[in-house]
């Protein structure tokens, strides 16, 4: 079972999701994107909560209001971390997270500490858990073949990109051959480069 939430502090809306329970985090965490970036209660157990980013959007200008967001829905679905206040959530891309044989379901790690960020959560702010609760829904999706799907699309638009490259650059070769063929020809009838067979004025033999 995956939560979905949408953000609507910015436009378009911004999906969050979670796993059920631990069980279903090991396969968030499998079959996570790219462009996911993973939120967790610091030094507590909590829901794993996952933020996609869109297209070209990179961990470091994710809006602040967006953050909080992620942040407070962590923080609720934390049974120790919803109790207290000054708790840290950190978050990281999906990418950064290491997950190894000798670990416990649902336990994870880094593969570089210094790639992941924090952000100090003062208090729960019901506002923001209400707003997104209400857009609250719930599914049983194939992780593996969403994940499938979003590589063979990825392949998809790269292959028409390089295409597309290698059209432009053979359009540019074409254009600097064709301009280097013009100044060629423009030397070559250049006054100071013609000859001619007028002889200054001489007639030719007659041969009898």
């Amino acid at each position: 079972m995956v939560f979905y939430f949408q953000s609507d502090v910015v436009s378009p809306p911004a999906l969050i999701y979670m796993g059920k329970d631990k069980y279903e985090n090991e396969e968030l965490i499998r079959w996570g994107w790219p462009e996911d970036v993973w939120f967790h209660v610091h030094n507590y157990s909590s829901a794993h909560v996952y933020l996609r980013l869109k297209e070209g959007q990179s961990v470091d200008d994710i809006p602040q209001a967006l953050i909080n967001d992620a942040a407070q829905l962590v923080k609720y679905n934390s049974i120790q971390g919803n109790k207290i206040n000054n708790i840290e959530v950190v978050y990281t891309l999906w990418s950064n997270l290491k997950k190894t044989p000798d670990m416990e379901v649902g336990q994870i790690g880094y593969f570089c500490e210094k790639d992941v960020k924090k952000i100090r959560v003062e208090k729960r702010v019901n506002e923001i858990i209400n707003r997104l609760n209400k857009s609250k829904t719930e599914d049983h999706p194939d992780l593996r073949r969403q994940r499938e799907e979003r590589d063979a699309e990825e392949r998809r638009k790269n292959k028409h990109s390089l295409k597309a490259q290698r059209e432009k650059e053979e359009e540019e070769m074409k254009r600097q051959k064709a301009e280097a063929e013009s100044r060629s020809y423009d030397k070559l009838f250049k006054p100071e480069s013609m000859t001619t067979n007028y002889d200054d004025g001489n007639d030719s033999d007659d041969f009898m």
